[in-house]
């Protein structure tokens, strides 16, 4: 079964809360204390959600740092194993 990879937390960001609490980039960018640029690239999904970015957006009463952190986290992984899994030998249970 092969899973849909999620959304990146951006898109989440942009359209489920930006756009819900009627804010621009730049004024959103503004309360959260980061740069338009900062937060448009995150939006847009060219840029990751990071631990700071987290803490900002919890501080700005938009749910749970460990929440952004885990959205990011489930892209990364499925982004990561849609480009194919490593070759490894086991670390453990091996003869």
């Amino acid at each position: 079964m092969v899973m849909a990879t999620p959304v990146h937390p951006g898109e989440i960001l942009r359209e489920d809360v930006l756009a819900e609490l009627g804010l621009s980039v730049g004024e959103a960018a503004s309360r959260l204390g980061v740069s338009r640029v900062t937060l448009s690239r995150v939006l847009h999904g060219h840029a990751r959600v990071t631990p700071n970015l987290a803490i900002r957006l919890e501080e700005a009463g938009v749910g749970a740092a460990r929440a952004w952190l885990a959205m990011q986290i489930a892209f990364d992984l499925a982004a990561e194993r849609t480009s194919g899994v490593p070759e490894v030998t086991k670390l453990v249970g091996a003869a």
